[in-house]
C-alpha cells in the first residue's frame, strides 16, 4: 500500500483533522507530540446501550471511529486498540414491545440488564443476547474491535481501583452534578447505584459513604438501613459517571457521539478531571434526520433502517454516504439511495486517476482503508433502476440480457459488484418506485417532438452509441418548440419512463434497446 504519511499530516479530511488530536495528547520532550506512554496502544471507544437490537447509529459510530482510528494509524504507524464496551450493568428500565415474553421480562425490571433472562431462551440473559447480537453485527461488517462488557469489568475488579475514587471524591463529584438537576432529583440523586442486597435491583437512592478505601456505603433497602460493599460488582454508577469512571479505568483517548450527548460529554469531562483523567478526544457528530427533517427516533419508527439500507444498495455506499459531513444533520430515507450508490462508484473509478492528497480526501479512501477496488461498472445505478422500470416484472438473467447488449462482457463474475446492485434495483423498484409509476398522454409539442423521434431512432443500428443518440434527442428538444429544453426531458421521463426524473436519455435508449424504446413511444403516442 502506498504510504500517505507525509500527504496525511496536511490532510484536511476529517478523520485526519480527528487524528492529528491525538497526536498533540501526549507530549514528549520539548512539548513535541510523542505516543502514548509505555507503547501504550491509542485506545478508540464505542459505547452500546443492550436493551436494544444493534441498529443503524451503531453502525455509523462504530465506522466514523475505525476511519479515525486508520487515519492516526496512517499518520504515525502506531498500535491503536478499539474497543466496543457494553453498558450491560444498566438497570432494565422498560419492556421492548418488539419481544417476546413480555410478563416475564415485566417481572425483573431494574434489574441488571445481565440478570434478566432472555426472553427468545437462547442466552443467559437479556443482555447476553443482545451482546451476542451486537458481536454479530460488527463481525458482518468485518470491524476490528475488542467486545467490552460493563458487568464483567465491575465484578472482575478491574474498576474497582477507580470507584475507590469516586467514592473518595464523591462531594466533587456532587458539586458538578447537582447544579445540572431539578431540585426534585437533587434530593435523591447519588453517583453510586447500589445493587440491592434484596431484590437485586439497582437502587436510585440517596447513598452516604462509610469508607472509601474499603468499599463501604450505607443506604435505605426497602425500609431498613444497611451498610453494603459497592466494589466488584456491587454496584454500577449513574450514567455520567459511569462514563467518566470508563474514560479513567480504561485509559480512554478517543470517542465520539452525537449532538444529543454533548451536555453529558462537558459533564463526564468534568469528573474524569476530578478523577484525575482527561476527557478523551473526539468528535461530536450531528443527528440523521428523516425525509420531513425532524430527527430519527427509533420509538417513531421514522428514517431509514440498516436493513433497508442494505435491501435497496451496497454497505460501501452507505458507508460512503455517513462518510461525509459528519457535522451537518443528514437526511436518510430511501430517495438518498441511488445518488448516493452512483457517487460512490464515481468517486471509487476517480480515486485511481488522484494523487496521494486528493485520495486522501476522497471518502472511498476511508472506506476501503486505502485499499479501493480497482474494478468499475458499466452502467450507473440510476440506469439500472430506469432499465428495471421499464422492464416491469423480470428477473436477473433477462435484466443481464440487456446489459449484455450495452456491454458484451458484462456477466456476473466479472461484475460481482453489478449482479448486487441488480438485485437492490428489483427491490428498489418493488418496494419504492413501482407503486409511484404513471405515465401520462403526451400533450401539444411533445407528440410531434415523440413522433420525430421515433423516426431518427427508426433511421438508426439496434445498438447506435449513446452519444449519437443523445445528439438526436438534444437537437429535438432545441427545435421542437419547448419553452425549455428541461421540458422535452421531463416529457420524456413522464410519457416513456412514468417518473418526473430520470436518465440521461443517451445512455438509456442505448441500454434498453433502439427498438424496445421505440415500442415504448409507439405506445405513449398511442395513448
Amino acid at each position: 500500500m502506498t504510504d500517505y504519511r507525509e500527504a496525511a499530516e496536511h490532510s484536511k479530511a476529517w478523520p485526519f483533522e480527528e487524528a492529528r488530536k491525538l497526536l498533540k495528547r501526549y507530549r514528549g520532550e520539548r512539548g513535541a507530540p510523542a505516543p502514548k506512554p509505555n507503547g501504550e496502544p491509542m485506545l478508540f471507544e464505542t459505547g452500546y446501550g443492550p436493551s436494544g437490537l444493534p441498529h443503524i447509529g451503531t453502525f455509523n459510530e462504530v465506522l466514523r471511529t475505525t476511519m479515525v482510528r486508520h487515519a492516526y494509524e496512517t499518520l504515525t504507524g502506531n498500535p491503536t486498540r478499539l474497543v466496543a464496551f457494553s453498558d450491560d450493568m444498566d438497570g432494565f428500565r422498560k419492556v421492548p414491545t418488539n419481544v417476546p415474553n413480555q410478563d416475564m421480562l415485566a417481572e425483573h425490571l431494574h434489574k441488571p440488564l445481565t440478570q434478566v433472562p432472555d426472553p427468545f431462551g437462547k442466552f443467559e440473559s437479556f443482555a447476553a443476547h443482545n451482546n451476542a447480537m451486537l458481536r454479530d453485527f460488527l463481525d458482518q461488517f468485518g470491524f476490528d474491535y475488542e467486545f467490552m462488557s460493563s458487568t464483567e469489568q465491575y465484578q472482575s475488579g478491574s474498576f474497582d481501583d477507580t470507584l475507590k475514587l469516586v467514592l473518595a471524591r464523591n462531594q466533587q463529584i456532587l458539586d458538578i452534578m447537582l447544579p445540572t438537576l431539578g431540585k426534585e432529583r437533587q434530593a435523591t440523586y447519588s453517583p453510586i447505584l447500589p445493587i440491592s442486597p434484596k431484590t437485586g435491583h439497582v437502587l436510585q437512592v440517596p447513598v452516604e459513604i462509610v469508607d472509601a478505601e474499603t468499599g463501604i456505603v450505607r443506604f435505605e433497602d426497602q425500609g431498613e438501613m444497611i451498610e453494603h460493599n459497592i466494589l466488584s460488582g456491587g454496584a454500577k454508577l449513574q450514567w455520567k459517571v459511569d462514563w467518566a469512571m470508563r474514560w479513567t479505568a480504561l485509559g480512554v483517548d478517543y470517542e465520539m457521539y452525537g449532538k444529543d450527548l454533548t451536555d453529558s460529554g462537558v459533564q463526564s469531562g468534568k469528573i474524569a478531571k476530578v478523577l484525575g483523567a482527561r476527557k478523551p478526544e473526539g468528535l461530536i457528530y450531528e443527528m440523521f434526520l428523516d425525509e420531513k427533517g425532524e430527527k430519527i427516533s427509533k420509538s417513531k419508527g421514522n428514517g431509514l433502517s440498516l436493513d433497508e439500507w442494505l435491501r435497496y444498495g451496497s454497505e460501501t455506499s452507505l458507508a460512503f454516504y455517513i462518510f461525509r459531513e459528519p457535522k451537518s444533520a443528514k437526511q436518510l430515507h430511501l430517495g438518498v439511495i441511488p445518488k448516493a450508490v452512483d457517487e460512490y462508484f464515481q468517486f471509487r473509478a476517480n480515486w485511481h486517476e488522484q494523487d496521494a492528497e486528493k485520495r486522501l480526501g476522497n471518502p472511498v479512501h476511508h472506506v476501503h482503508n486505502g485499499d479501493v477496488p480497482t474494478d468499475t461498472i458499466p452502467v450507473t445505478f440510476g440506469l439500472l433502476l430506469n432499465l428495471v422500470a421499464v422492464m416491469g416484472e423480470s428477473d436477473k438473467a433477462q435484466i443481464w440480457g440487456y446489459l449484455r447488449q450495452y456491454a458484451p462482457d458484462a456477466t456476473a463474475e466479472r461484475y460481482p459488484d453489478l449482479d448486487e446492485l441488480i438485485g437492490n434495483a428489483m427491490a428498489y423498484h418493488k418496494d419504492f418506485i413501482a407503486p409511484t409509476l404513471h405515465r401520462r398522454k403526451p400533450e401539444g409539442v411533445e407528440v410531434a417532438a415523440l413522433e420525430r423521434l421515433d423516426q431518427e431512432l427508426a433511421g438508426l443500428a439496434d445498438h447506435a452509441a449513446a452519444e449519437d443518440i443523445q445528439t438526436i434527442v438534444y437537437t429535438i428538444g432545441k427545435e421542437g418548440g419547448f419553452d425549455n429544453l428541461r421540458d422535452w426531458f421531463k416529457a420524456l421521463y413522464e410519457t416513456l419512463l412514468g417518473s418526473s426524473q430520470g436518465p440521461r436519455m443517451g445512455s438509456f435508449i442505448a441500454l434498453y434497446g433502439v427498438s424496445n424504446t421505440r415500442k415504448l413511444i409507439a405506445s405513449a403516442l398511442a395513448n
